[in-house]
């Protein structure tokens, strides 16, 4: 496996569809939240907050894996109740539409919930 030091170098991996999502997402949060940092984390493309880990994601065979901690998922519990989930991932399957609005909630939570922790 690759070791991606930019953002570039991971979207030249993903076919046209998968990339056209990753930076459809990635715009989608820096409209959300134009603060916060695009970057690498964990191989992944990621975003921190305040330097802060807010939110990763990665496009997968026949998912996006959205990583935004285990509160967020708790948070979101009624909407992801669609999607397959873990302890602070969600599985949008690339075979229905992704939920950006549903993106924009839960970068707006994790900014809050950042915001929250740092000014306490």
């Amino acid at each position: 496996m690759d070791k991606f030091k930019h953002i570039d170098d991971y979207l030249k991996t993903l076919d046209e569809s998968k990339k056209e999502i990753i930076v459809r997402i990635i715009d989608t949060i820096q409209k959300t939240v134009p603060e916060a940092a695009l970057g690498i984390a964990y191989n992944m493309p990621a975003f921190k907050y305040r330097k802060k880990p807010m939110m990763y994601f990665a496009a997968f065979t026949s998912h996006i894996g959205v990583y935004a901690l285990p509160s967020s998922n708790t948070e979101f519990a009624q909407k992801l109740n669609a999607y397959k989930t873990g302890k602070g991932s969600i599985q949008l399957p690339l075979n229905q539409p992704i939920p950006y609005a549903l993106i924009v909630d839960i970068a707006r939570f994790r900014k809050e919930e950042i915001d929250a922790l740092l000014d306490h």
